[in-house]
């Protein structure tokens, strides 16, 4: 006997009869096939391509309209995307554009998952394989290698994973600077004093910081110089002192740390945190330099001084970190010159640059041309002769003849950073200079953070450093914040400044080796 139906089942049994129908209806146009036990064909977004999969189904119609949970998971890994949408690009007779519209209407989903773009094209794995990084040694790997094969730089290897820690964060702050408020120049503490008047303790906070050139300190600059003084003093026990182009005189670890365990390592820094921290108020590049040294034997530690006024043939590693549209980090530890990139999804340096060797000669050069007619006249013809050899050498108008030859165009670019300039000549070749002018007869580019480590990177990767005298290199300093003319690059246009120098100076000027 079959059971009899309540009134209540009587009277909703249609309606009840039209939602199954209706569900029954939508799951078939959502998921492009009849309702049966197998449904293959879900569509998943944001993937770039279709994702075919087949889920048994166990319960009634209504049911279908969640994530089947092979899908689900696949969702969940390429994005938030709604995968029901049924929009799939093919000619199939369904209406595709409709459904494009009707998910465009939804509510727009904040995730934090990259999606690639969708591919329409039936050959989708050639746009996975766009979409594929490079597989590229790690910073860190490099070094364990490196230092393996060289016993006596084994230890450091902490110190130099440390400084890229550091410029990292530099990096990170550098970004930041703008939305942090760390632009400007850097303030004096002030200190209260009894019976000093609201207006006085105002004043003395606003008074801005100098460094031992006379240079306002930026905001920046003290950060950095933070950063960097805890990277190679509290990475490990190695760098025994520090000295900083930001400080008046060199730190001993011991008294950066606090702790006089760290005042017995066997190497010393030097470094500039921040090279043309101008720059950041126009959001042009900049850059930190760094070189690490072995004292001499027999120097007393507490005389900071002495143990770093050698001359640059005893740096042991140098390097930079180029701050720009890319993060990149140069070093060389006496055996060539490697590049690494800062991966921003990994936060990684990569290395993309193995074994930098400059050309021989480069067609760029790099000068502050404002300054043409403070520089010195040897200085003068060269940059003429540059100039000279852009036009062209033989014109005619006889048809028989052959057409004109010209040289290689020069191109001149100036961005005011060492780190910058100096990073385009290595890649492109050319010369970079600072001369000494009138009012800086030393120039002012700084002889121990500055100077000597680009030298170092430019002759280790095939290129010169001169002062138009004489190497870099062989300059001994007779303070720890001497400058001198600085010229970088590629050996041959560097060749040529010298015997411009030699040629056109004085005799008293051509045998100045030392620069004070």
């Amino acid at each position: 006997m079959a059971p009899s139906l309540s009134l209540f089942q009587k009277q909703f049994a249609p309606f009840l009869l039209a939602i199954y129908l209706f569900a029954d209806a939508s799951n078939a146009l959502l998921w492009h096939t009849p309702t049966n036990p197998s449904i293959p064909g879900a569509l998943l977004w944001g993937t770039g391509r279709i994702t075919t999969t087949t889920t048994r189904i166990t319960t009634s119609p209504i049911a279908n309209f969640r994530i089947r949970p092979l899908a689900e998971q696949q969702a969940k890994n390429w994005g938030n995307l709604d995968p029901l949408s049924g929009f799939d690009g093919n000619d199939n007779g369904d209406d595709d554009a409709s459904k494009v519209s009707s998910f465009a209407s939804q509510p727009t989903r904040t995730t934090t998952t990259r999606t690639p773009s969708i591919n329409f094209n039936s050959n989708s794995s050639s746009n996975n394989n766009n979409n594929k990084k490079k597989n590229l040694r790690q910073f860190t790997r490099y070094l364990e290698v490196e230092c393996w094969k060289r016993a006596e730089l084994r230890s450091l290897e902490p110190v130099l994973q440390a400084v890229a820690n550091a410029c990292k964060e530099i990096n990170r702050i550098v970004q930041r600077a703008q939305t942090d408020d760390i632009y400007g120049a850097a303030a004096a503490a002030a200190t209260a004093v009894v019976g000093q008047s609201q207006s006085q303790s105002q004043s003395q906070a606003q008074q801005t910081i100098t460094n031992i050139q006379g240079e306002v300190q930026q905001k920046l600059d003290v950060l950095c110089n933070a950063y960097l003084l805890r990277a190679f003093c509290g990475s490990s026990r190695v760098i025994s002192s520090v000295a900083s182009e930001e400080e008046d005189e060199p730190r001993c670890c011991s008294n950066v740390m606090n702790d006089p365990a760290f005042a017995s390592g066997e190497y010393i820094a030097v470094f500039d945190p921040l090279d043309g921290s101008q720059n950041i108020d126009a959001s042009l590049p900049v850059g930190t330099i760094f070189g690490i040294y072995r004292p001499p034997p027999g120097t007393a530690m507490k005389d900071n001084d002495a143990a770093f006024l050698q001359s640059g043939n005893s740096l042991v590693a140098a390097g930079y970190c180029l701050y720009s549209a890319t993060t990149v980090l140069v070093l060389t530890m006496g055996s060539g010159v490697d590049g690494f990139t800062l991966d921003p999804d990994t936060g990684k340096f990569l290395h993309t640059h193995p074994d930098i060797r400059i050309p021989l000669s480069g067609s760029l050069y790099s000068f502050n041309e404002a300054n043409f007619r403070d520089f010195d006249e040897p200085i003068q013809r060269f940059l003429n002769s540059l100039k000279e050899k852009s036009r062209t050498k033989t014109t005619t108008t006889d048809e028989k003849q052959p057409p004109p030859q010209q040289s290689k165009k020069t191109i001149a670019r100036y961005v005011g950073a060492l780190v910058a300039d100096t990073h385009n000549v290595l890649i492109n070749g050319g010369i970079y200079g600072y001369p000494a002018t009138f009012q800086n007869r030393n120039g002012k580019l700084r002889l121990l953070y500055e100077s000597n480590p680009m030298a170092m990177i430019m002759e280790q990767a095939g290129g010169a450093g001169s002062t138009g005298f004489g190497r870099i290199m062989d300059v001994q300093p007779k303070n720890i914040h001497q400058r001198v003319p600085t010229f970088l690059g590629s050996l041959e246009n560097v060749f040529e400044l010298d015997q411009f120098c030699q040629y056109y100076s004085s005799q008293d000027e051509s045998q100045q080796t030392l620069y004070e």
